[in-house]
């Protein structure tokens, strides 16, 4: 598979030798709680996903990294409304209009072929909407990745068809939207240990700095597998910029800045930093039979009546 370069961007402000700072988020989730016709005038929690997103993105928009990565599920669903769409994708557009380049894996929430046609209209906005690897030839950096797999047995055979191994790049990133083995998730901390969508640790190609993962909701880097080996690159999960169910409640929310350097196999991560976010604290589901809990069951039947609208129109 040739490789796909993208479209040359203002020289950068510091040496050639500098780190390469990548600026990680993931699981937006824009739409959340965000109704278009509420039923209730219970306080709505969708603005705080967009007011995150926008303060993750705010050091991007300054100049002060190179990259954005997004890890997958920007919006809350797979089907929503086309206004929706547009309102996710303006941060993402801002900071590629700031001359910043932003890459998007697709997340199991992004199987519409709505977003892919609109990402594809600006020469900064890049997304993995099949296997491929895109190449930054002013910063070194070749981004390698796939969009979501349901079954992560076919996950090796699918990172071969990215053409991963011509890239040949000082830098060198895996960007994918999966489980990976050892991941652990909820307020009970599961661990990913198998299963459908899980990739194991042995399908983890060397040559790679680091792989930049969303789906898993809680900010995490594995380095190691559950047998106590080396993983061949750290794997980084920004998580989530805020809570979606009460599993979350406890973890701490936010994005991740990356440094990163020239080197063989791939070069290497050496800096990562994680930004916390202001999330709004979750409180107790309301007691069955009282108002709040019929306003929730409310919003829930409004839900299910425009999806089902929409599915007749």
């Amino acid at each position: 598979m040739p490789l796909e370069r993208a479209a040359p961007r203002a020289p950068a402000s510091t040496p050639a030798a500098a780190p390469v700072r990548v600026l990680v988020l993931s699981d937006t989730h824009l739409g959340f709680d965000l109704p278009v016709r509420a039923r209730s005038t219970r306080p709505r929690r969708g603005p705080d996903f967009f007011a995150n997103t926008e303060r993750a993105l705010a050091p991007a928009r300054a100049g002060e990294v190179d990259l954005v990565v997004h890890g997958g599920d920007l919006l809350f669903r797979s089907r929503v409304r086309p206004s929706l769409v547009d309102a996710a994708l303006a941060p993402l557009l801002r900071v590629a209009d700031a001359g910043v380049p932003v890459y998007l894996v697709p997340g199991n929430h992004e199987r519409s072929a709505l977003t892919y046609g609109l990402l594809a209209r600006h020469p900064r906005l890049h997304v993995f909407d099949r296997p491929r690897t895109f190449v930054e030839e002013e910063l070194g950096v070749a981004l390698s990745g796939l969009p979501f797999v349901a079954s992560a047995r076919r996950f090796a055979r699918l990172l071969e068809a990215t053409g991963w191994r011509a890239a040949a790049r000082p830098i060198h990133l895996l960007c994918l939207h999966q489980a990976v083995e050892g991941g652990r998730a909820g307020f009970h901390d599961h661990v990913f240990r198998g299963g459908e969508e899980t990739v194991r640790a042995r399908d983890l190609p060397r040559g790679f700095a680091a792989i930049l993962s969303g789906h898993l909701h809680r900010a995490q880097t594995l380095i190691q597998d559950l047998a106590g080996r080396r993983l061949p690159a750290p794997v980084l999960y920004p998580g989530s910029i805020e809570r979606t169910s009460f599993a979350e409640r406890e973890e701490r929310k936010g994005y991740l800045v990356l440094e990163l350097a020239a080197g063989p196999e791939g070069g290497a991560l050496v800096g990562c930093r994680f930004v916390e976010l202001p999330t709004r604290p979750l409180s107790s589901p309301p007691p069955r039979g009282t108002p709040r809990a019929r306003s929730r069951r409310a919003d829930r039947r409004g839900a299910s009546s425009s999806r089902a609208g929409s599915r007749r129109r």
